[in-house]
């Protein structure tokens, strides 16, 4: 007599678990294309829209040369010359300047010029903010007073007034293009290594008390490789927060520094504060072409870095993941229902189709339907 194998009993999903992937591809995990995938409403849009801004930034300032239909200190074309003033046309699509530059090659070749200073500026504070708050955080002591006061000091100084003091020893006010962005570079290094250094020296000081810490202390482990190996990739990961914002902050005192005349002359590299400082004069003549492209520049750079930033901000929340958490688990209630013998799909139609599958209300009743008899009757 042949016996019947069991058939094993699924095993039903439990009421409002989230079904995750087991497996995720590495760029879907990437900071900002993560950040991208788990926004939602309000927060994915600053986050596109910013995020728009800065590829359209980065796009016009890499592509400077082929974009800008001249050069930024260039007066003539054909051996013939511009001419001041000239209002937009063909040749010109935003026409030119009081010295007869063109204002469109000045506003590309410019993006150029404040995305030199941003990465200097932002990388150099980064380095040296990530080391000496490793270092302040690991072994604490004298050292990490020392530090920390010092910081302190530097934090509370205005970048601008410290922008100008460096453009001034460093070139004598005005510059050329690259004694003008190192000049800001300095600058806003010595302004945001604070910045890094809290950040760094606060979670150095949280992680090395860790276990994992003290069992690589245990196995033999040297400082230099805890410090690298185990620390640091755990302290930094809320640097690229800093970093959007720090961007925003190195464009905007580049372009307060060309606005008050220390910045760089505009035969060395195009300049947006410089252009918009000689535009002043020509805003009270009705001659609105020559400031309103710079401006617009700035604007747009800084609210498109300011945006990524903020958003990542709010990402980074943890109520803000939290609220994320119980919306997918309320979307998850609302698609599956539990009965007797396993689980009922609602379908496609959501938390209605689960209305249409339990049938009316209670204080709903049906009207009866007209049957043969009463027809008859009839």
């Amino acid at each position: 007599m042949a016996t019947e194998s069991p058939v094993p009993t699924p095993v039903p999903t439990p009421v409002g678990a989230v079904a995750t992937p087991e497996h995720t591809s590495r760029w879907k995990r990437l900071p900002v294309v993560h950040q991208l995938r788990t926004s939602v409403g309000l927060q994915r849009g600053m986050l596109v829209a910013g995020l728009v801004l800065c590829v359209v930034f980065l796009v016009v300032a890499l592509l400077a040369p082929v974009l800008a239909p001249y050069g930024w200190a260039q007066l003539r074309a054909d051996g013939e010359l511009f001419g001041a003033h000239i209002e937009p046309n063909a040749d010109h699509l935003l026409g030119t300047t009081v010295a007869g530059y063109d204002v469109l090659s000045r506003v590309v070749w410019g993006a150029r010029t404040a995305l030199y200073t941003i990465v200097i500026g932002v990388a150099a504070s980064i380095v040296i903010g990530v080391v000496l708050g490793l270092v302040s955080g690991y072994f604490g002591g004298w050292l990490d007073r020392v530090l920390v006061v010092v910081s302190d000091a530097i934090y509370a100084f205005p970048s601008l007034l410290l922008a100008i003091l460096a453009a001034i020893v460093i070139s004598g006010g005005q510059s050329s293009m690259w004694g003008g962005v190192i000049a800001t570079a300095v600058s806003i290094t010595v302004v945001f290594i604070p910045q890094y250094f809290r950040v760094v020296r606060a979670e150095v000081v949280r992680v090395k008390g860790e276990a994992f810490v003290e069992s690589a202390r245990v196995v033999g482990s040297g400082h230099v490789r805890i410090m690298t190996r185990h620390v640091l990739r755990n302290a930094v990961r809320t640097l690229p927060l800093i970093v959007t914002l720090n961007a925003c902050e190195a464009v905007l005192t580049l372009a307060g520094l060309g606005f008050l005349g220390f910045g760089i002359e505009p035969t060395a590299a195009g300049d947006w504060g410089y252009d918009l400082h000689k535009a002043l004069a020509d805003v009270t003549s009705g001659i609105w072409w020559t400031a309103i492209p710079p401006g617009v520049a700035i604007v747009l750079t800084a609210l498109g870095v300011t945006l990524v930033g903020e958003s990542l901000n709010d990402l980074a929340d943890p109520r803000l993941r939290t609220r994320r958490r119980k919306a997918l688990v309320a979307g998850e209630v609302g698609q599956t229902v539990a009965v007797p013998g396993g689980v009922l799909a609602a379908g496609p139609e959501g938390v209605g189709g689960l209305d249409a599958l339990e049938g009316p209300p209670p204080d709903v009743v049906p009207e009866p339907e007209d049957g043969p008899d009463e027809e008859k009757d009839r």
